[in-house]
């Protein structure tokens, strides 16, 4: 039965409403003003507040503030519909005029409170999907993901900073909208940055936005990133190449709640979850220097570790034939299936690129598949065979083109490079391996991998190129 409260100072119509209403199985309290109201009861106790609009006292559109989220229903004379209409864009749920028709006012209540019982189901259903499926997109039965999984779960409802960490291709972006979208800041903006995309100069100003004038070519007023997320999330990946400049200017973000823009002379406060990403040791950059000791800090309240797909079981097989049917689809091919040694092939690769590297390979199959069945030479990748493990002590030791099973994702990618890149370009290697030229660049810098050298070439970092990512 549901519980309504009238607020009329005229007693006549008060009790008369009343009266009728109670006729018709509602629960009736009453009020002659704001103040009566606010005194007597707890306001979302009720399931609809109906009031006029002219009360002694505060007028009865302040209980639109006061009562949220119950739904107001305004009742006003019809000299006053001006009034009405203002009460309507403050975000009362409908209004009616005085007299009233019995039947219209019985059937506006009807419709409000069936209205709001909708929404509160679809509220439910809403937070029974979130803790049944918490991370929409995103696949996995292995324990390190169930683990991730839950992690969602429990931290998404709150606004606490979450730190991603994963290698590139992992899929760090999708736990971020997991994130958003599980949280009460659903109906915001997710604002999505990568640091390491955008040049130094300009990071600033994207993030935390300028004054007219703050610096050259700065000709009009900008609003930053940081801002446009105010009431959602600002995902920031890669978090662990913003220039230590801009580490300042985030951590007072994070400690004061405030951003400034270049040029500015008063801070703004802003309302934004910020969730990082990186592939990177924040903790070691920090220790060298690189990277704010502090913000780490800030920045580390809760972290999820995804783990990378050669470590993931037979998850790699769920993900490639969700993968594969969803690249039918989109190519307008198919249907298509993995063969029974694709399927191991897929299972036994270590997919240094990740899901990244295995959508692409999946991608390339589709294209030059000719058949309903995808081999393992249209995946393009180096087929590692599973043989007995053998004896150390007396088995041959592992084919130097064949690497071992153990070996560890730096090996690989060191052992790959120095295998093929005498008979392919830069571009083919990173389009194996599933990264970026830039990527291979920095891998090959950090592991002293000496580029193979082309009569009249240079070794020079793509990004100066004009090739980064």
């Amino acid at each position: 039965m549901s519980h309504i409260l009238i607020v009329e100072d005229e007693a006549l119509i008060r009790s008369s409403l009343k009266r009728l209403l109670e006729r018709h199985n509602y629960t009736i309290s009453e009020a002659g003003s704001v103040a009566d109201a606010s005194e007597r009861y707890s306001l979302d106790e009720f399931d609809l507040i109906i009031t006029d609009v002219r009360l002694p006292g505060e007028p009865g559109t302040t209980l639109i503030d006061k009562a949220k989220p119950t739904p107001v229903l305004i009742m006003t004379s019809f000299g006053s519909m001006k009034a009405a209409v203002e009460a309507m864009k403050q975000g009362a749920v409908d209004y009616i005029s005085k007299p009233f028709d019995h039947d219209e006012m019985l059937l506006t209540i009807e419709r409000i409170l069936r209205e709001k019982s909708l929404v509160a189901q679809n509220e439910a259903l809403k937070q029974q999907v979130a803790k049944t499926y918490p991370t929409t997109g995103m696949i996995g039965s292995c324990q390190a993901m169930q683990d991730v999984f839950t992690r969602i779960r429990k931290v998404a409802p709150l606004t606490t900073t979450v730190l991603i960490r994963g290698e590139s291709g992992t899929g760090k972006e999708l736990v971020a909208r997991a994130l958003h979208d599980q949280s009460p800041r659903a109906n915001g903006a997710m604002i999505s940055v990568n640091c390491a995309a955008i040049p130094e100069t300009l990071i600033e100003s994207e993030l935390f936005g300028h004054e007219k004038g703050s610096f050259t070519g700065a000709q009009a007023q900008r609003k930053g990133l940081v801002e446009a997320a105010d009431g959602g999330t600002l995902f920031l990946d890669e978090i662990g190449e913003l220039p230590l400049e801009a580490q300042a200017r985030l951590l007072r973000l994070l400690q004061e709640k405030e951003v400034r823009r270049i040029g500015a002379t008063q801070s703004r406060r802003v309302d934004v979850r910020l969730v990082a990403a990186t592939h990177r040791d924040l903790k070691k950059l920090a220790g060298e220097g690189l990277f704010r000791e502090d913000l780490y800090y800030r920045l580390n309240v809760v972290e999820l570790l995804l783990p990378p797909l050669r470590e993931r079981g037979d998850d790699v097989l769920e993900l490639a034939d969700k993968l594969l049917v969803r690249t039918c689809q989109r190519l307008g091919v198919g249907p298509l299936h993995f063969s029974e040694e694709t399927r191991d092939a897929i299972r036994h690769y270590p997919w240094p690129g990740n899901v990244r590297e295995l959508e692409n390979a999946i991608e390339r199959a589709t294209i030059l598949c000719e058949s309903s069945e995808i081999h393992p030479e249209h995946l393009a990748i180096d087929i590692i065979k599973r043989e007995p493990t053998p004896n150390r002590t007396s088995g041959p030791a592992p084919s130097a083109n064949e690497p071992a099973a153990g070996l560890s994702l730096e090996d690989y990618f060191q052992h790959f490079v120095l295998e093929h890149q005498d008979h392919m370009s830069e571009t083919e290697l990173a389009q194996k391996l599933g990264i970026s030229r830039k990527s291979l660049w920095e891998r090959r810098q950090r592991l002293g991998i000496p580029r193979r050298k082309i009569p009249g070439e240079t070794d020079s970092n793509p990004e100066i190129e004009g090739e980064a990512e």
